[in-house]
């Protein structure tokens, strides 16, 4: 019988390991297809050193601009671990880092300079990693940890700024309601005084000294964070003792609160809004200005006080396209005292101008022509000269005036009357609502 002389001869084939085998480093977790593995230098530590990952930390942070080396967390540590067994970030860690960029936002953090410190972190990382440390004759181990390394950076960045942005987009909206609730309080006067003078540093108001408020409407309604809106804005803020107003919007006006130290505040800050509208033929706005005053209350007061302006300058206007768009309430204090009887008032006009509605052409035309005789001193010659008409006209006019109702307009002891009439008319919308 032939004696078998293999070598494998008596071993089983559980104990004899292929070539394939015997050259196969030793098995490391799955990954995606597009991630190669690495395999593992046999004199890999199983743990980095912590001093080492200290120092590449502080690096990074002074490289982000000295930001807090603590908000890389275990990011080093992490990569480190990716590279050696071969993987990807797992997604509870790129989760936390998505936390990370959340708490950044929030402690107000610039998000260029978290991501400047997560970069900086992994190039300063590269050198000490053991693919590159000790494989150096190991290039293909090299290009393989470099797209591990480019991996882990790309998913953090990614995580971080999403964390980041959406803790921003809450940040906004939170200090939006804030805002809103605060303007929405301060108007009404019904919050709790305390808590409104607490809140309104915030906003940039300090509400012991004096305030005044401008309300503007126009054509089109205006909106929180419109262009024109943020427009007026900018050109309001820098104003008298860099005390920035309050702009917000309420029911489609705009309001504007701001410090009203002098008279000079109140005109600076009517000069810019003019600035920011532009004109008022194309836009069609028209303010009204309230009186200042201090404290919560004076706020309420003044914006009440604006809002009747506004509505009394639109009235006082109506059909004088020439006529100033911006009512303020210290000069239409006469209208305030005419109308706080608005029976008395209109009684004063029926009484005075009725008859006028006898005139050929309307009471408009003599209305009109009353006003500026009135507004004159009394000066025929002026009165033409701003309606363009001829002296003859607005005498005649005048003579009407007379002989309907009985005034005579040139008579000095009858014009007071007169006057006051016809601003209570103009106040009240006469003849149309009369």
């Amino acid at each position: 019988m032939t004696r078998v002389t293999s070598r494998s001869a008596g071993r089983s084939p559980r104990s004899a390991p292929s070539r394939a085998a015997r050259c196969h480093h030793p098995a490391v977790p799955a990954t995606p297809p597009d991630l190669p593995v690495p395999g593992r230098p046999a004199d890999a530590p199983d743990a980095p050193d912590a001093d080492r990952l200290d120092a590449v930390a502080r690096a990074a942070a002074q490289d982000a601009g000295g930001i807090d080396p603590a908000l890389l967390g275990d990011f080093l540590d992490a990569v480190w671990r990716a590279v050696v067994e071969g993987r990807r970030l797992s997604a509870p860690r790129i989760a936390r880092y998505r936390d990370v960029g959340g708490k950044a936002a929030t402690s107000g953090v610039a998000l260029r300079a978290l991501l400047d410190l997560y970069l900086s972190a992994a190039w300063r990382l590269w050198r000490h990693l053991p693919p590159i440390a000790g494989a150096a004759g190991d290039p293909e181990g090299v290009v393989t940890a470099g797209e591990v390394v480019l991996r882990a950076s790309d998913d953090a960045v990614a995580a971080l700024t999403e964390g980041y942005q959406l803790a921003r987009r809450q940040l906004v909206r939170r200090e939006e309601s804030d805002r809103r609730e605060f303007v929405d309080d301060l108007l009404a006067g019904t919050a709790d005084v305390t808590g409104l003078l607490r809140r309104a540093p915030r906003f940039g108001l300090d509400l012991t000294g004096p305030h005044a408020v401008c309300v503007v409407r126009a054509g089109a309604p205006f909106r929180d964070g419109s262009a024109q809106v943020a427009t007026v804005e900018r050109r309001l803020h820098g104003g008298v003792a860099d005390a920035d107003p309050l702009v917000a919007t309420k029911d489609g006006a705009l309001v504007v609160v701001f410090a009203a130290p002098d008279r000079a505040a109140v005109d600076e800050v009517v000069l810019r809004l003019r600035d920011a509208l532009g004109s008022p033929h194309r836009t069609g706005w028209r303010a009204g200005v309230g009186r200042p005053a201090a404290g919560g209350s004076g706020v309420v007061a003044s914006f009440e006080q604006a809002r009747r302006a506004l509505d009394l300058g639109a009235r006082l206007g109506a059909g004088d396209p020439g006529r100033d768009p911006v009512a303020d309430a210290a000069d239409l204090l006469v209208h305030d005292v005419l109308l706080r009887d608005h029976a008395v008032a209109r009684d004063l006009v029926e009484s005075t101008l009725a008859p006028l509605r006898q005139v050929r052409g309307g009471v408009e035309p003599v209305l009109v022509t009353l006003e500026a005789y009135l507004d004159s001193g009394g000066n025929a010659t002026e009165a033409a000269r701003r309606l363009h008409l001829s002296v003859r006209a607005v005498t005649y006019r005048l003579a009407r005036v007379r002989d309907l109702t009985g005034i005579d307009a040139t008579r000095p002891e009858q014009r007071f009357g007169l006057q006051a009439a016809v601003l209570a008319a103009r106040a009240m919308g006469w003849p149309g609502e009369g």
